[in-house]
């Protein structure tokens, strides 16, 4: 078993004791109470990259980042770097996450927000909205065509935006056919949990212009923001690197507009 699947085997398991507490019935009600969902599309495709700023405490790769007893301050520095977006982990068993902390920081925040984790039912879509969510992440590798389909079709349906997450070739035609306007390029391999930063421009080219391109996984600074920029990404995804530093907010600062053609003091690019 893969990393990925194991993880997708325990998602099922904790869907399936939230399902039992509030029925489909009463999530779909909760959901379509929401007030209208925040589009965060406009900012993406404005000149220069946007950032999405994660509130991440650990992965199974590296372990604990950051205890973040209140997700709510560092979303409120996130917001005040001027982050497009915030994600909000909520995986519980290798992130330690919760749909809490998405319904807080929504409490907190005009940022619109992505639901970042495993999606395998479209229960998980209502119950993202009902929290508070804008974006919600789809992720190829964990669903075969139909499922994709019909979960895009009801994120789309509910006016959530989806991240639709690519990882090789494959997986990236396969969301270019879906349709998909905003296409994630992860360089973490989810089945085995390495990174290849190479992994962004060979997937690039695949995907058509008018689609907006998300670098995700293996950005530590604006270095890197500015070499996807340069590869043809509009938005960087960004978790470990903001969540240990001590500044949040300025590094969020840093990273935002970075372009292809932006240099660095000294006219270094």
């Amino acid at each position: 078993m893969s990393v990925l699947d194991d993880i997708v085997a325990g998602v099922r398991l904790d869907l399936a004791a939230r399902r039992a507490e509030v029925d489909d019935e009463a999530i779909r009600a909760l959901a379509a109470a929401t007030p209208e969902p925040r589009d965060p599309m406009p900012h993406f495709r404005a000149p220069g990259i946007s950032v999405i700023a994660e509130i991440k405490r650990r992965s199974p790769s590296k372990g604990d980042l950051a205890p973040i007893p209140d997700p709510t301050v560092l979303a409120d520095a996130y917001a005040q770097g001027g982050a497009a977006a915030i994600s909000v982990l909520t995986e519980e068993r290798r992130f330690h996450g919760s749909l809490a902390d998405l319904r807080a920081v929504r409490s907190a925040v005009e940022t619109p927000l992505l639901r970042k984790d495993f999606v395998v039912d479209a229960y998980q879509i209502h119950e993202a909205r009902a929290a508070g969510a804008d974006l919600v992440l789809l992720i190829v590798a964990a669903l075969d065509d139909t499922r994709l389909h019909a979960l895009h079709a009801e994120a789309v349906a509910l006016g959530l935006t989806p991240l639709i997450e690519v990882h090789d070739e494959v997986e990236t035609r396969r969301a270019v056919d879906l349709g998909a306007e905003l296409i994630g390029v992860n360089a973490r391999n989810l089945k085995t949990l390495a990174v290849d930063n190479d992994t962004f421009g060979r997937l690039a080219p695949l995907v058509p212009d008018d689609r907006v391109l998300v670098a995700e996984s293996g950005i530590t600074g604006p270095a890197d923001v500015r070499r996807f920029a340069g590869e043809g990404a509009r938005v960087v995804l960004v978790g470990e690197a903001l969540v240990k530093d001590g500044d949040p907010t300025g590094a969020v600062r840093a990273m935002t507009g970075i372009t292809a053609a932006t240099t660095a003091p000294g006219g270094q690019s």
